[in-house]
């Protein structure tokens, strides 16, 4: 039986060989070699995580990841395994060949393995973006027949290959739409076709590192042509507090809701306004990070439009921080911090795009840690050193000290995550990321919680909250108010 597929497997390798492919001499030698080492795909990867939003991002990465997988197995355990000499080229035009000649094992193919991997990775995320490159990965797999560097069974083999590394990528870091949906409560809220009755402060300098300010108006009529828009920030524009106000009435008056473009801090302010005046709330991703906004699964103008003109919604979760004995306090929609952890998020963040949010956390971990020094602190009435608390509105998933994203807006809990002080803290800490076992490190503590007390806390000690910075003097209390706030977003 096996001698009989070799024989059929050569059969087929002379056949493409002595056949002439019209157009395939100008183009098929020149795409296997761009395809070496991955430069290919690396390059489109790069290429679409530039030009491209968060989706775009998230598809190139996860290309990416299969494709290292696929090259590993193939390098590691394929061409370890089955020892197979190359065709012979004889029967390939000298045309044809390439200037240098691979020595290793023909079987399986790797360029086959990595760019069927990659295209599937890809498409796991969006099929049309898979399909596009199909073709492409398909010209890489057949030029390397073509080529005279691998037979037919070769490629065959290193395509399966791909796919299942693109498949075992998948099991491990499941898609968005593998998940499934939590039981988020449906609200009420109305629909406004064309966004008629809804108002939206549009802060102008949210999202702007350098330039001209974005024409905020503009881009909300183009997604909600009947919207009303208020502008706050900028030379022009109102302050964002008086923004909101003025916002909240009207949108009361038209019997609509209040719409809100802007950063994580915009969209707090937002929510507070919107609570008080009893208003659902629509979200326009329009700062740098989103996360609020991503997390209900909104990421670009064109979702959020389309959630409002349905009036589909959900309630979701406030958290409350408050200083004893004062009731007031302020909302956080996504997390609050004391401690270093701040800086951890932004050192993660400016490395999470360029080499993967875990390695990015273990860098932020070790960068963090080798500077910073405990803070005393009581949590729940017991005296305890800590370098960060991290208090999440929602369980957050992701790496112990890193937390990335929530999936679940209504789950009532405060995610509470402690790095602790104390003898050899940072080498035990930076070890548990390093081998991927932060969890069961003794340096981290965590708890769901519903209320949560912070004491001992110097005068004029800095928090942050959904990106914010503040200080506060005297005991924080925290706690949770469930189903809170109304927000448009999308069907699951």
């Amino acid at each position: 039986m096996r001698s009989r597929l070799t024989g059929l497997d050569r059969r087929i390798f002379d056949l493409i060989a002595s056949r002439e492919w019209p157009g395939a001499q100008r183009v098929l030698p020149r795409l296997t070699r761009s395809a070496n080492h991955g430069l290919l795909w690396f390059g489109i990867a790069a290429g679409a995580a530039a030009l491209g939003g968060r989706p775009t991002r998230r598809a190139a990465l996860r290309g990416v990841a299969s494709l290292a997988v696929a090259s590993a197995t193939v390098n590691t355990l394929g061409k370890r395994s089955v020892r197979r000499t190359r065709p012979l080229l004889d029967v390939v035009p000298a045309i044809r060949r390439l200037h240098r000649q691979p020595y290793t094992s023909s079987f399986p193919s790797g360029h086959a393995a990595s760019a069927v991997a990659f295209a599937t990775g890809v498409a796991f995320e969006n099929k049309w973006w898979g399909l596009a490159l199909a073709p492409v990965a398909a010209s890489v797999a057949f030029s390397r027949v073509y080529t005279g560097v691998h037979y037919p069974g070769d490629v065959l083999a290193g395509a399966a290959l791909g796919a299942g590394a693109a498949f075992a990528v998948r099991g491990f870091a499941p898609t968005r739409a593998q998940l499934a949906p939590p039981a988020r409560p449906r609200a009420q809220a109305p629909a406004l076709p064309g966004g008629r009755g809804l108002v939206v402060v549009a802060n102008q300098g949210s999202g702007q590192r350098s330039g001209p300010l974005p024409d905020r108006a503009e881009e909300v009529h183009g997604v909600l042509p009947h919207a009303e828009v208020v502008l706050c920030g900028g030379p022009d524009g109102q302050p964002l507090d008086k923004a909101l106000e003025d916002a909240a009435e009207r949108a009361g008056e038209l019997g609509g809701a209040l719409g809100v473009l802007g950063g994580d801090g915009t969209v707090n302010a937002a929510a507070t306004v919107a609570v008080r005046y009893g208003l659902p709330l629509a979200v326009l991703p329009g700062g740098t990070l989103n996360h609020f906004a991503y997390d209900l699964g909104i990421e670009t103008y064109a979702a959020a439009a389309r959630a409002v003109e349905t009036g589909e919604a959900v309630a979701v979760d406030l958290a409350r921080f408050r200083v004893a004995p004062h009731r007031e306090g302020r909302y956080f929609l996504n997390t609050f911090s004391i401690g270093v952890y701040p800086e951890l998020v932004r050192i993660r963040e400016r490395w999470a795009g360029r080499i993967g949010a875990w390695p990015a956390g273990v860098l932020a971990a070790w960068e963090v840690l080798r500077t910073a020094e405990p803070l005393t602190v009581r949590i729940n009435g017991a005296r305890r050193a800590v370098w960060l608390l991290f208090v999440g509105n929602c369980q957050y998933r992701g790496l112990g000290f890193a937390p990335v994203r929530r999936h679940d807006l209504a789950d009532g809990v405060l995610d509470v995550r402690v790095v602790h002080g104390g003898r050899l803290a940072r080498t035990r800490l930076l070890a548990a990321a390093l081998t991927g076992t932060p969890r069961s490190s003794p340096v981290l503590g965590e708890a769901r919680l519903h209320q949560l007390r912070i004491g001992g806390l110097p005068d004029g000690a800095t928090l942050a909250f959904d990106g914010e910075v503040a200080t506060v003097s005297g005991e924080l209390t925290l706690e949770k108010e469930n189903e809170a706030l109304t927000v448009y977003r999308l069907p699951e």
